[in-house]
């Protein structure tokens, strides 16, 4: 594959500074007088030669911080400065790949990747050259002809990547590129990257990411930065000294799996609240934000902990690759577990509470029985809609009745993924019913 010609000197990799991000502070308007807050206090810094990358929990703020240094958002406070000079909106220094491929379907593929450089103001056949060549350094030397409603997804996703490198940037942002991919497209995807930034063969000198798979960043970071949520913002740091290429059956790729999973599970600790607590738990009250998750996947990684594998306790790497999850999927899982009282997570690992070992254990209608009684203890919100059911002569109550309370502590999607969270489990312990069509909550059989 040809290098991708720079027209602006590149400089060598080394230790100068690039990028700072100091005291960001992110707000948006919801739906009363007050604002949610996404970023607090958020400080970071990139060095030429680096790959560094986000991880979280989504809703920690990661792609908000990602838009705000590419100067696609303004913060609310705080700066981002470029080379020593404050950030005000976008650079042609600084290039972005999306998670969705976001290609013109109407262009071809040459088209899309010329489209960056014609912003620019390049003569005709600048644009053909260097769009040419960045088609060819990611791989898709013969396809430049051909739509994206011909190509596969990871040779859309290798045309973004080409779109971003064809306008020369020093610093590449990357929002979850590769999961929208299969395992095995991603897998190669990755690896094509890593071969071409050792090589030097890129037009970059930094690559900042965020990943919602653990074992991609050990991968491919050199610095891995833990954002915890509510408000997002820099909970830890891990350093990357491996050597590329990198393997997973690595004992020491194996140790920093493990210590990522346990930074992890510690955020909210080093916040301030009580051991034990997680994404779900941390405004506390009515304010808690609770994720959907089903009450058959709550019993599926319960049994799963429960059987011969495992026997109770479960290191969360091996528990993930058991369950083929990411961390977008296993910790509002875990988390929830928590919350109910059924699991108890420290240090990386998963340990069954004796009301999980009894749940796994009992029979349909019993854990309906335990999962009801612990939802009205352990989520005041659900308990709320249970009281208010019961006071009232009809035992029916309207949907924005508790929407609109959350959104005093939330943002309406946080609102409604909550309700929506609670309404599954009310109707799975059958502690209220709600019906859809009419947006009422009610007791079937009110005593």
């Amino acid at each position: 594959m040809a290098d991708l010609a720079p027209t602006k000197a590149r400089g060598s990799r080394g230790a100068e500074t690039l990028l700072e991000v100091k005291g960001i502070r992110q707000t948006y308007p919801r739906g009363n007088a007050d604002h949610l807050l996404v970023l607090e206090g958020v400080n970071l810094e990139l060095k030429a030669g680096e790959i560094v990358g986000l991880l979280g929990r989504s809703g920690a703020g990661k792609s908000s911080l990602l838009r705000i240094i590419a100067g696609l958002n303004r913060p609310t406070g705080g700066e981002v400065t470029w080379r020593g000079r404050p950030l005000k909106g976008p650079t042609e220094d600084i290039a972005m790949v999306f998670q969705s491929f976001a290609l013109f379907p109407w262009l071809s593929v040459l088209g899309n990747v010329e489209l960056g450089l014609e912003a620019l103001g390049l003569p005709e056949s600048e644009r053909r050259t260097r769009a040419l060549q960045a088609i060819d350094l990611i791989g898709l030397d013969g396809f430049e002809n051909a739509y994206p409603k011909e190509l596969s997804g990871g040779m859309r996703q290798r045309v973004g990547f080409a779109r971003a490198m064809v306008v020369q940037p020093e610093l590449l942002l990357m929002d979850e590129p590769f999961s929208a991919l299969d395992v095995l497209t991603a897998e190669t995807l990755r690896t094509d990257l890593i071969d071409l930034w050792m090589e030097g063969r890129l037009p970059l000198r930094s690559i900042l990411m965020v990943s919602h798979n653990i074992e991609e960043a050990v991968l491919m970071c050199d610095r891995i930065i833990i954002f915890a949520a509510n408000p997002g913002r820099v909970a830890a740091e891990i350093r990357i000294n491996l050597k590329h290429p990198r393997s997973r059956d690595d004992a020491r790729f194996r140790a920093l799996v493990d210590e990522v999973y346990i930074r992890l599970t510690k955020p909210f600790e080093q916040a301030g609240t009580k051991p034990g607590q997680g994404a779900a738990t941390v405004a506390g009250g009515i304010g808690m934000i609770l994720p959907d998750v089903s009450p058959n996947a709550m019993a599926g990684m319960l049994e799963t902990l429960a059987g011969d594998q495992f026997k109770g306790k479960a290191d969360l790497p091996e528990l993930a690759d058991e369950l083929t999850m990411e961390i977008d999927e296993l910790f509002p899982l875990t988390e929830t577990l928590q919350l109910f009282g059924f699991a108890e997570v420290a240090e990386g690992d998963i340990r069954l509470t004796d009301a999980g070992r009894h749940f796994v254990v009992s029979d349909v209608d019993q854990r309906k029985l335990i999962f009801g009684e612990r939802l009205l203890a352990r989520a005041p919100i659900a308990s709320l809609i249970r009281r208010v059911l019961d006071e009232r002569p009809t035992h029916r109550a309207p949907y924005r009745r508790f929407s609109e309370e959350l959104e005093d502590f939330m943002s309406e999607e946080a609102a409604d993924e909550t309700l929506s969270a609670v309404v599954t489990w009310g109707r799975y312990a059958e502690v209220f019913a709600y019906d859809e069509q009419s947006q009422n909550f009610s007791l079937e059989n009110p005593e």
